[in-house]
Order: structure tokens, then sequence, then C-alpha cells
């Protein structure tokens, strides 16, 4: 039973009586006064925002057509660059001018030719390279497809599940998240982990909860041959995804993938649990997180990789905040209060709820072990 107690009627009991004398004494009728400074402010934030939504689908072109591939190997106007691609000239030159005032390729005035410098074709040309940005792009626009059932689940109340959005999702999730891993995972992450480096070189047992199409618990597996892992998540369709990368890797008889969810995963005695940037997704994390508790061994490690986030709502009010929150509202809280528990823990929910979800759980140690711009990484004990 929700109660409601004095401080919170008295807050609101003077809320309403505020605004009823606002409302009385504000007799004029006149709308108050704009700042034109900061009315200017707004629109160039708007604009920015704009470009960039309709600049997601010109990203994501670009790599699909091989435009950047083929202009990174060599400077060309659109002409040429269309010749390179087998695609329309017309169609390229405005592409290009589009790039080029969003500043993802360069232009030559007195040429009327375009490039890319290296940092441009190290982070639009390489999908298995450490920082791709069409994946998360591509991850963007998969979400924004559910915006008609988004917008119904404002209205309810109901969730909208992980499995019920567009497969760009899907893939774009893998493509936005992988290279992070590609970057940390191996060299700093799992190395941050007390005692954890040396029970997978000498053969432990590993389950990836929540692990989607497979990339970590893949790339978990070709660095440690003598361990063994078990890949799970609810969505049926990334299982199957995830199989086939184990298989092309050829580590068929070492990894094996379930369709379960967090809590239905049938293991104990594991040396290594981890969650990568999926804890925050489930509807009961606590739940989840006696799950795991249960499956470790005695001196067994959960490692917990969340998007990063400071602890209040003010922390979070910059750029990185910003790109969860956004799809947060999209893809983790409506999966969150489609699952059994409806407890939401959102995309920032900031270390000290992560630790709050730990220790309910019952494990004693909690520490932060690593971080990049984009992610927080922990490591719980029993």
């Amino acid at each position: 039973m929700t109660t409601v107690d004095d401080t919170t009627q008295d807050s609101t009991q003077d809320s309403t009586q505020d605004t009823t004398q606002d409302t009385t004494q504000d007799t004029t009728g006149e709308a108050p006064a704009v700042d034109m400074d900061a009315l200017m402010q707004l629109v160039g934030s708007f604009v920015g925002d704009l470009g960039a939504t309709m600049g997601a689908g010109n990203v994501l072109l670009g790599e699909r057509l091989g435009l950047y591939r083929a202009l990174a190997t060599g400077p060309a106007d659109a002409r040429e660059l269309a010749t390179r691609t087998g695609t329309d000239p017309r169609y390229v030159d405005e592409w290009l001018r589009g790039q080029a005032a969003g500043g993802y390729v360069q232009y030559d005035a007195g040429s009327a030719t375009y490039s890319m410098t290296p940092e441009q074709a190290f982070a639009l040309t390489d999908p298995s390279g450490p920082v791709f940005l069409p994946g998360a792009f591509e991850l963007a626009l998969g979400a924004l497809k559910a915006s008609d059932e988004i917008e119904q689940a404002f209205r309810t109340g109901a969730g909208y599940g992980w499995h019920q959005h567009d497969e760009m999702v899907f893939t774009g999730c893998e493509r936005f998240f992988r290279p992070g891993y590609l970057m940390h995972l191996l060299p700093e992450w799992v190395p941050a982990l007390d005692g954890v480096p040396a029970k997978l070189e000498r053969g432990a047992r590993v389950a990836d909860l929540g692990c989607g199409h497979g990339a970590s618990t893949v790339l978990m597996a070709e660095a440690f041959p003598a361990s063994t892992f078990v890949g799970s998540d609810y969505h049926e369709g990334s299982i199957e995804a995830a199989r086939e990368r184990a298989a092309a890797a050829g580590l068929g008889d070492r990894v094996r993938f379930e369709v379960a969810g967090a809590q239905a995963l049938d293991e104990h005695d594991l040396d290594l649990v981890t969650t990568f940037d999926c804890l925050h997704d489930m509807g009961d994390p606590l739940g989840a997180a006696q799950h795991v508790r249960r499956s470790l061994a005695p001196d067994g490690t959960w490692m917990i990789v969340e998007p990063a986030a400071g602890d209040t709502v003010a922390a979070n009010l910059n750029p990185v905040g910003r790109v969860f929150y956004g799809f947060s509202t999209f893809l983790c809280v409506p999966n969150a209060v489609s699952q059994p528990g409806g407890y939401a823990l959102g995309a920032q929910a900031g270390p000290a709820a992560i630790r709050q979800v730990v220790t309910d759980a019952g494990f004693t140690r909690f520490r932060k072990v690593a971080e990049t711009p984009f992610n927080h990484v922990y490591e719980a004990r029993p």
C-alpha cells in the first residue's frame, strides 16, 4: 500500500496553494518576456539535433554503400566516388556535402574534392576495429522505429520488450558495444578482477548473462582456451546469432549458448559470471543478482559492466548522459517494465543503485575496478 506522510501532504497542499495564488494574481494576461539570446541558444541546439537526426541515416548509407571505405583510399569528387562504389553521382554529391558539413569527411574547395583524415577513416570504415561509429547510429535508428509503440507505453505504463524491437536494434547493439569490448575487456577489465585472470588461464567455468549476439563471450573464449563458457539471453534470435559466431570462430567445443533469462540459467559453482550492459535492462535486477550469487562458487566473481553514470540526475546532465537517457527511454525502461518485477533501473542508475542491488542480494564485497567514457566496471564477491 502506498502511503503519504505529513511532509508530502503539506508539500502537495503548498504546491496547490501556490498554483492557485499564482493563477489568481496573474490577471494581466501578458505572456512572460522572452530572452532572445536564450531563445537563439535553444534554436542552435535544435539545429544541431535536427542535423544529427538526419545525419544518422546518412552515416548508415555511407557505411552500407561502402562510400566511407572507398573515400578512405584517396581523395575524390562525387563522380569518382560514385564510380568506385557503383552508385549514382548526383546522390553521392549531396551526401558528400552533408558529410563535410557534419565533419565526417574533409572538403578541399580548391580541387572540389573530398577526403578523410586518418581519424575519420579509423572510426567509420572498420566494423571490427576498437572504434566504429555507424553501429551506434544503427542502434538509434532501430530503436526509433518503435516510436509509436513507446508513445503508447507512455500513455498506458505498459512495457515493450527487447524482443519486440526491429532487427536493427539487435545488430546495432552488437556493433555499438563490441568496439568497446575489443578495446577494454581483455587489456583492462578482466585484469582488474582479483585473481580472475589466473583462474581463466588455468581453466575456469564462466557464464555470460544477457550475452546478446555473444560478442563478449566469444572474445573471452578466444583469449582463454582452457576455460569453458556459457552465454544466455532470453531473445532467441540473438542466441542463434551467437551460436553462429562461436561456430565461425571454432569454439563449439568450449562455448555454448542457451535461450534463458538471467534467473533461469541452471549453472552452479561458476568461477566468473559476467553481465555486460544489461543488468539495468532487467525487470527484476535483485532477483537476477540473487541468482548470480547462488550460481557462483564460494570464491567466484561477478563482473558487472554498466553504462557510465553518476548517482544523481545533475551528475548525468552531460553528452554521455544524454545519449544513455535517450536510449533508456526507448529500450531499457520499456524492456524492464515488460518483465516480471517491473523494477526499471534505467541506463543511468549510477554506482550507488548498482551497489544496493548487489549488497541486497547477499554479496559482501563490491568495488569499481575500471571505467571508460561509456562504461563503469564493478566487481562483486560473495
